[in-house]
């Protein structure tokens, strides 16, 4: 570990500079903050073990208020025309610019990921707000021809209301934006449950959006915030004046949330659980796959949800990349995270340490065979316990650790044989379906990988990773990942309501189909 890396930043001065005290309240309509007397979270940072601040959390009457005065706070910013709305939000991209190291220092420190990606998570910010501005003068219907003469038929988008967004730790700042961004340029309102692993982040979003909406008197209550557990997520998820639950986490808490909302025939926008793959074929260019595979499975701690989880590798090159592949892991530098020089910091806490050490324990007993062995750093350095090598395991795709999401750096390596069909087949063979990857220089691979019979994954990339994505394309996957989409494309319209218009402009009422009524 380097001896520069503890001095990286200077953690009072980031605090102070965005507004977090060493106890923080809880709860937020937007420009007051609620004297919250919940139960006390303490924020311990897994790059060091050390307490940073605490959180008087929520508790439900808290949160009741919260709610009244988004529902008051909507049936004013409805009204604002849109392109006005996204002038507020080109204003928070530039207050984002301007605290953007500071923001990504505790990113960082707080959840434990590379300074480099923390920074990232914020630029993400920066990027979604500079989308949703160019939104706010897009947000389109369309214009269809009736079968009755005179009349006009168009579809126009309404805001929905209230949107709840439940986050998760591994993006604890830019997953709230990619929604939060759209939904208020839709005329909507936003109550944020941030997961408690990482709630100093959310109080520093807070207060900086307070900055801007102040500024432009923008309604309280438009950007609510509630820092609690489970109890308040469940409350938000069966609340009937949430008409949208944006849930970004495990599968089984997507399954919960989902059911509580359709229970009451909400609506729910799900990002859930990845299990992704990179197939690398006969023509792969290995230069290219070892860094994307690499970054793929340890970026984050492979706490990522589009982290690469499975390679699936010709047979005719599977020992030639299985070689590079322990080479390069043996070249990976575990350590601090605010030093540049490491690739590798901390899991998120003891309890995705156990997770970790509980995976390779299990998929060992069904068979699977280390090539690069794991384990818990300790020393020097790795005081908070948090610190894991990244583990490279032979295994089959049926094995039932290797069917599960296991949040942590363990890549598993399988291979295939004949044509890339085969490795499709065994890519899709798992229940999640977020990010999908193919390496390969053969067009026909490449568009049979693309086709209706390829990757069944919401996201499908030729000769990049299935880490990250761009927030220009709608973000999102199938199957038991729970079929939403943020960000780009016209993942806009899931903030709003459709409504198809007609009108009749003549001097007679035609009925549709032909139908003939007279009195």
């Amino acid at each position: 570990m380097s001896d520069t890396a503890t001095s990286a930043i200077n953690i009072e001065k980031v605090l102070q500079t965005l507004g977090v005290e060493a106890l923080n309240h809880g709860a937020s309509t937007g420009n007051v903050w609620l004297e919250t007397s919940g139960e006390t979270i303490t924020s311990f940072s897994p790059v060091d073990g050390k307490a940073i601040a605490a959180v008087r959390s929520a508790q439900l009457n808290d949160y009741e208020t919260v709610v009244k005065k988004a529902q008051e706070a909507f049936v004013t910013w409805r009204t604002k025309p849109a392109p006005h709305r996204g002038e507020v939000i080109r204003q928070l991209a530039e207050k984002l610019r301007l605290y953007k190291n500071e923001l990504g220092q505790l990113v960082s420190y707080e959840m434990g990921k590379s300074l480099q990606e923390g920074l990232g998570e914020v630029q993400e910010m920066i990027d979604i707000c500079d989308f949703a501005v160019g939104l706010s003068r897009q947000l389109y219907g369309l214009t269809m021809h009736s079968e009755r003469p005179d009349h006009r038929m168009y579809e126009q988008y309404h805001p929905l209301g209230i949107v709840g967004i439940i986050s998760a730790f591994n993006f604890p700042v830019a997953v709230w934006n990619w929604n939060t961004a759209l939904a208020w340029v839709c005329g909507d309102v936003c109550i944020w449950k941030p997961s408690e692993k990482a709630p100093l982040t959310a109080i520093a979003c807070q207060k900086i959006t307070q900055e801007v909406f102040a500024a432009n008197d923008v309604p309280e209550g438009v950007s609510g915030l509630v820092i609690g557990g489970a109890e308040l997520g469940k409350t938000m998820a069966e609340d009937t004046r949430v008409p949208l639950i944006s849930a970004t986490g495990s599968t089984r808490m997507g399954k919960s949330v989902g059911a509580a909302v359709g229970a009451r025939l909400g609506k729910s926008l799900l990002e859930l659980g990845g299990n992704n793959a990179i197939i690398i074929t006969p023509t792969a260019d290995l230069p290219m796959v070892i860094p994307g595979a690499v970054f793929g499975a340890v970026g984050t701690g492979g706490q990522r949800c589009t982290s690469t989880r499975r390679l699936i590798i010709h047979d005719s090159i599977y020992e030639k990349v299985k070689e590079s592949l322990v080479k390069a892991y043996g070249q990976l530098k575990i350590g601090n995270p605010l030093d540049q020089n490491n690739h590798v910091g901390p899991v998120i806490d003891k309890d995705a340490v156990n997770m970790y050490l509980k995976a390779l324990e299990d998929v060992q007993a069904e068979g699977g065979k280390v090539l690069v062995p794991g384990g818990v750093l300790e020393g020097p350095g790795y005081e908070s316990g948090c610190y894991v090598k990244p583990a490279i395991v032979e295994a089959d795709n049926n094995f039932k650790m290797v069917q599960h999401e296991t949040f942590a750096p363990i890549l598993y390596i399988m291979k295939y044989s004949g044509a890339v069909e085969n490795a499709i087949a065994i890519q899709n063979n798992v229940p999640q379906g977020l990010s999908s990857a193919i390496m390969t220089n053969n067009i026909k691979e490449s568009e049979a990988f693309l086709s209706y019979a390829g990757s069944d994954c919401g996201i499908a990339n030729v000769n990049i990773g299935t880490s990250g994505a761009e927030i220009g394309g709608a973000f999102g996957g199938e199957k038991e990942t729970g079929g939403g989409r943020e960000s780009g494309s016209d993942a806009w319209k899931v903030y709003m309501r459709r409504q198809t218009n007609t009108i009749n402009y003549g001097n007679s009422l035609p009925l549709a189909q032909g139908i003939k009524f007279t009195i």
